[in-house]
């Protein structure tokens, strides 16, 4: 299971649906009531547990998910780095932190295989990025890049990323990711204009 972060269109997903060995999994519509209206907003971990949990059924080589229970936490965590509202993001980060702790220890949903961050090259790196940082940090082989060059990215730069997958020590504990998170400084994230994906050779999963 890859959980795809990033500028993923339908565009993108759809190529990748098409691809051999390949499938993309989505969290279910969010259910109405009679006025058309969702019954009530989803916490901000939601989609991303739901939408892993459709992929768990899926039986590709890889299945894409371009949903994360984590994306609410990741985005708060790269506000805190924007000043001048870097105070008020703190809190934020620390509510979303707490409720997709909670939804975790009570197996609501479980990190995914790897993470696949599409992050466009940028003369100025990528800047504050969670998964680039802390995430990638602790795990270095559960989280890779795709470096895009032109947007919107191509299916096979994705796979060529796919195929690159190695294994690595399994993900410690969120809790534990957490603390690593509030302890990073995203000074030195890792550069990923050093191998444009675009220039490497597209090749299918299956070989």
């Amino acid at each position: 299971m890859v959980v795809l972060v990033g500028e993923a269109d339908d565009g993108l997903l759809a190529g990748l649906a098409r691809s051999p060995n390949v499938s993309v999994a989505r969290a279910p519509a969010a259910e109405k009531s009679g006025t058309g209206q969702p019954d009530a907003a989803r916490p901000g971990w939601e989609t991303g547990a739901l939408a892993m949990r459709e992929a768990a059924q899926r039986r590709s080589t890889y299945v894409i998910v371009p949903d994360d229970p984590l994306s609410e936490v990741a985005g708060r965590w790269r506000a805190m780095w924007d000043v001048p509202g870097g105070l008020g993001a703190a809190a934020g980060f620390e509510e979303q932190a707490a409720d997709a702790l909670d939804a975790w220890r009570n197996k609501r949903f479980e990190l995914p295989d790897y993470y696949l961050v599409l992050a466009p090259v940028q003369p100025d790196g990528t800047g504050p990025d969670l998964y680039l940082g802390p995430l990638r940090a602790v795990r270095p082989r559960r989280v890779a890049v795709a470096a895009i060059t032109d947007a919107p990215a191509q299916p096979a730069q994705v796979i060529n990323v796919l195929r690159a997958l190695e294994h690595g020590p399994w993900w410690p504990p969120l809790d534990e990711l957490l603390d690593a998170a509030r302890g990073f400084y995203p000074g030195g994230l890792t550069d990923t204009r050093s191998t444009p994906l675009s220039e490497a050779p597209e090749r299918g999963p299956g070989g």
